[in-house]
């Protein structure tokens, strides 16, 4: 086999791949096995028919269609390791030439990984927001803990906004009501908004048995956008009694005997979040230092595929909710339409695109690798995302093909942490910020964890394995974006 490489961009090449004729016999014995298994000619036995009678048979310019349909992805596949050329999507493929007895020729174009130029990268430094718990912060989460503790109990007059209503509901679309559009005896916050648009303003100033109507655009169904009818009925009003910020409360509604201790210790735990939301900033803001200092070219063609991807999956969801993009668009209070949010959604794409370019050049830069430990703790705390035991979610992972690219993303994840452990981080008040600090503890797992722990281990090498031999099959697999 002889192939050839020539750069069509950045992100583009095309291999010339000449095949000679010897080197197709075991695609030939492959086409010839099949074609003996299909094909019956009287006097001779299933899968003994000779080759020249099936060339005769099914002719043969159908034979020879068959050993390159066959032969192709095999050789390309070689040419593509030789070459060393970390493919990013489909080959286009032409045959080029096929003379019977002599040689086969094709080319394939294909997307690649550009080649980065990367900046020195042991000087970098991002600052972040300063830590601030403010006493408001404080009063916030009390204000929380202590709606989880009110008391709801009936008043005689009417609604305003904080109380409890039980009501009644009943939609009318051009005179006729809607079954999916009524119901009864729902508990409903005045002034939370969070039903539906108008009902607020309905409601409030309403008392018990007494009713009003509202028009106010479906969101959901086959009517979905259209403007209905609703009138609603108020059957009782009960107002929202909050306990008194004191000793007794602290003592009820936590550990803590004094209001005071609870204040602190809520102050403690924001202001642990805040740190942790620091390190997350930090990432970020690496991430864009990075993007804005490295030159990525982005390949058009796999940014259209995922931006395919997302529509469709995002127009399946919206049909099996009943919904229109319109009614989303209103619903999720998005401006501009379909163009502002197609806008958006290819602006995300392009940036985690080049993020993953940008990340998989710095881990080939510093070799990094990706082990047994590495991926445990990415089964852990994947699977309790997904809420699924490590065991399943290898298994996921393995039906859907996803193995190689959760290895790559594992990787560049285990990059950026390097590359974070590596700059230096300062808050707006010059501080500096120790992410050692944000490390949680290492403890000894409990007796009725360690079955999970045994299962993100097994899960883990065999996504170890999973991935090589996936690599081995189709070097530099697509990645999502």
């Amino acid at each position: 086999m002889k192939s050839t490489i020539e750069n069509l961009g950045p992100t583009r090449v095309r291999l010339a791949i000449e095949v000679p004729w010897s080197d197709l016999d075991h695609a030939f014995g492959e086409v010839y096995k099949e074609l003996g298994r299909q094909v019956r000619v009287p006097g001779f036995r299933p899968g003994k028919v000779p080759t020249r009678v099936l060339d005769q048979r099914v002719g043969r310019p159908v034979v020879l269609e068959q050993v390159v349909q066959h032969a192709i992805p095999e050789v390309y596949s070689e040419a593509v390791r030789e070459n060393q050329v970390r493919v990013i999507s489909q080959p286009d493929v032409e045959v080029t030439r096929l003379d019977d007895g002599e040689a086969l020729a094709f080319t394939a174009e294909v997307d690649v990984a550009p080649t980065l130029e990367l900046p020195p990268l042991d000087s970098l430094a991002v600052t972040v927001d300063d830590v601030e718990v403010a006493d408001e912060d404080i009063d916030q989460q009390v204000s929380v803990m202590r709606e989880r503790f009110a008391t709801l109990s009936g008043v005689e007059r009417a609604a305003e906004d904080g109380d409890y209503v039980s009501i009644d509901l009943e939609a009318t679309l051009n005179g006729e009501v809607l079954e999916d559009g009524s119901t009864t005896g729902m508990s409903y916050e005045v002034g939370s908004g969070n039903l539906m648009a108008g009902l607020d303003e309905a409601v409030r100033g309403l008392s018990a048995d007494e009713s009003a109507t509202f028009q106010t655009a479906l969101l959901s169904g086959e009517d979905a956008g259209e403007l209905a009818d609703i009138t609603v009925t108020v059957r009782s009003v009960k107002a929202k009694e909050l306990p008194e910020l004191d000793d007794e409360f602290a003592s009820v509604a936590s550990e803590f005997d004094t209001l005071a201790e609870l204040r602190e210790d809520v102050r403690t735990r924001l202001s642990r979040t805040k740190v942790l939301q620091q390190g997350a900033q930090a990432r970020d803001k690496l991430v864009e230092h990075l993007l804005e200092v490295i030159e990525v070219p982005v390949p058009e063609n796999m940014v259209e595929q995922e931006l395919t991807w997302r529509s469709q999956a995002m127009e399946r969801e919206l049909g099996q909710a009943g919904m229109d993009w319109d009614a989303y668009f209103s619903a999720a209070g998005i401006e501009g339409g379909r163009e502002a949010y197609d806008a958006e959604l290819r602006e995300n794409v392009e940036k985690a695109v080049k993020t993953q370019f940008v990340l998989d050049s710095i881990a080939d830069a510093r070799e990094v690798t990706v082990d047994n430990e590495d991926l445990s703790a990415q089964f852990m705390a994947a699977a309790q995302r997904n809420r699924v035991s490590p065991e399943q979610y290898a298994q996921q992972l393995q039906q859907g093909n996803n193995i190689a690219d959760f290895v790559a993303d594992v990787r560049r994840t285990k990059a950026l942490a390097q590359l974070l452990e590596q700059t230096t981080i300062t808050d707006q008040s010059g501080n500096v910020v120790d992410l050692e600090a944000l490390r949680p503890r290492t403890v000894a797992a409990p007796a009725e964890d360690a079955e999970s722990t045994d299962e993100a281990a097994e899960g883990a090498e065999t996504v170890v394995t999973d991935a090589e031999a996936a690599v081995d099959d189709a070097e530099g697999s697509t990645d999502k974006a």
